[in-house]
């Protein structure tokens, strides 16, 4: 039953699993290596917090941003198109043409050339 749920998944959201197992991963071996660094005979633990530090949190965040930039760029996207989307709508059915005037021909709103007499 979970495979079926997962093979279900779309394409996008397997990736964004994956790249979390990585992250996960990731982070559990500076823990280890910060754990060794920790019990080890001649490691400090501020030598273990500044290797799970400097190894694992900040690259990984780095990663985790950057990886999410489009991510964030889609749903900016998406809500905007969302803000415009009712205005659009709700200008339209309310005042069908933008301006208060009433319908009529078209004026030739050309300026008229004006020449000196010869």
């Amino acid at each position: 039953m979970n495979q079926v749920s997962f093979t279900l998944m779309s394409p996008k959201l397997q990736l964004e699993n994956k790249m979390y197992l990585l992250v996960i991963a990731w982070l559990y071996v500076t823990l280890l290596m910060g754990l060794a660094e920790a019990f080890s005979s001649q490691g400090t633990i501020l030598g273990a917090v500044i290797t799970f530090l400097l190894y694992g949190v900040l690259p990984m965040s780095l990663a985790m941003y950057l990886m999410g930039t489009p991510l964030r760029r889609r749903e900016i996207r998406r809500q905007e198109a969302h803000q415009q989307e009712p205005n659009s709508s709700c200008a339209s059915s309310v005042e069908p043409d933008a301006g208060s005037h009433s319908p009529t021909v078209a004026q030739d709103r050309t300026v008229p050339s004006v020449r000196k007499e010869p």
